[in-house]
């Protein structure tokens, strides 16, 4: 495949990595992008704020709305001048994410926790939000879910038993830099580390941000190299990061690389941008992105407000591109830690054409305490969703094991024993069935 080299250039000023405008310097803190445009900035008229128990629903058809109507507010108040082209494009969307205090403070109403978290963060998990998620968020309410999510607290800086900055032990299972090898037939390739938004409860929070994972050429080449020598790999799960805040000729390059290694069976795509970015599926990407099949994507969905028109139509043209889509999403307290919240995510993920997979129990991350529930808790969301919606919309519920013990999936106790050859079976309605099962037939 012929390679255009000034893709790989790193320009003084630069923006996203491998984006039209690429990295500025290795050692960056994290990718620059100009400041934020809010000299003309205006408060934000009050907007009724969103129901957490209500959520919208978006049927499958082009009679769905172009954009959400917090979006346009937020869009008119903060703004105004922004035409739609800009607003819809993702590269406009990262140069005007929101980083520091003065713009957070004009577009939410900071809880003191919040405030000095945000003086705090020096060497920790950066803070960025793309307009287009900034504008999902309420402005008064500090505990709104998807704005726990986003904006930190003081609460990040309490360490509790048992927390560790690399909880998943990732770093020692690294062969190469940016590849972590746990499983025998596939490893996880960590293109970059910067992200279009940051979630605060991030697995990967001791170097996502900080220019710690660059996506050279030769860095790549030589994670490449490593997954060509090694011919038990037939999965290739790319993430970091986000990958998906790659141009689209860098993300041809490494995915044309990829494929041509004989024993490569799948790659997939870990990513958030249909939550937090839509506007970066483009019919362009897509068109790329259709010519390395079997591709799959992995999509990290949290909270059924994330669910937006964009959302859908993000999914909606991944889909119709033949890429199968499963939602991987963390529980959270407070946030989704609820049947009722979670139920309404895998129904929206089911309309969206996105297969509802894992719930992960939250990582024990430096810091996350405020974030992690008990283990009950997810298991009795299984219970309220086994049975009472469709199979389809039952994700797995897993632990990924510290240690680098991998992913343990957990489910609620139906089997409850034996009566000599039946097996004792206790059912979604608290019922006991028995099954013959002749132990040794």
């Amino acid at each position: 495949m012929k390679t255009d080299a000034a893709s790989f250039r790193s320009p003084a000023n630069s923006t996203v990595p491998g984006s039209a405008g690429e990295l500025a310097g290795e050692n960056d803190e994290e990718p620059p992008s100009p400041a934020v445009c809010l000299e003309n900035v205006v408060p934000l008229p009050e907007i009724t704020p969103r129901l957490k128990s209500k959520v919208s629903v978006f049927p499958a058809s082009r009679s769905r709305p172009v954009s959400n109507l917090k979006a346009n507010a937020f869009r008119r108040a903060f703004f105004p001048a922004v035409t739609d082209k800009e607003w819809n494009d993702w590269q406009w969307q990262i140069r005007h994410r929101i980083r520091h205090i003065d713009p957070l403070e004009r577009m939410l109403k900071l809880s003191e926790a919040e405030r000095a978290a945000i003086e705090m963060i020096q060497s920790r998990l950066p803070v960025g939000i793309t307009p287009y998620f900034m504008s999902l968020l309420s402005k008064e309410d500090s505990n709104d879910p998807l704005r726990r999510t986003v904006v930190p607290t003081t609460a990040e800086f309490v360490t509790t038993p048992g927390e560790a900055e690399d909880p998943l032990s990732e770093d020692s299972m690294s062969p190469v830099p940016g590849l972590v090898h746990r499983y025998p037939d596939r490893v996880l390739l960590l293109v970059l580390d910067f992200c279009s938004t940051y979630c605060r409860y991030c697995t990967r929070s001791r170097v996502v941000g900080h220019g710690a994972i660059y996506p050279s050429r030769s860095r790549l080449e030589r994670a490449i190299e490593y997954i060509r020598s090694t011919p038990t790999v037939r999965d290739v799960l790319i993430s970091g990061g986000d990958p998906l805040t790659l141009n689209d000729e860098r993300l041809n390059w490494l995915l044309s690389r990829l494929r041509e290694i004989p024993h490569v069976e799948i790659l997939r795509i870990g990513t958030k941008i249909p939550a937090v970015l839509p506007q970066r599926i483009t019919p362009n990407l897509v068109r790329m992105l259709r010519r390395h099949h079997p591709l799959w994507m992995s999509l990290h969905f949290t909270h059924p407000a994330e669910c937006t028109p964009e959302a859908y139509r993000a999914c909606e043209r991944l889909a119709n591109a033949g890429i199968p889509l499963g939602s991987q999403s963390v529980l959270l307290k407070g946030i989704n830690d609820n049947v009722e919240t979670m139920k309404a995510l895998c129904h929206h993920l089911l309309r969206m054409r996105v297969r509802p997979y894992y719930i992960y129990q939250c990582d024990p991350i430096t810091g996350s305490g405020h974030f992690r529930t008990p283990v009950e808790k997810g298991l009795e969301i299984i219970r309220g969703l086994r049975g009472f919606t469709s199979g389809y919309a039952v994700p797995t519920y897993v632990i990924d094991a510290p240690g680098g013990g991998g992913k343990i999936p957990l489910m609620p106790n139906y089997v409850e024993g034996r009566d000599g050859d039946m097996l004792l079976l206790r059912n979604y309605c608290d019922r006991q069935y028995r099954y013959p099962d002749v132990v040794g037939a």
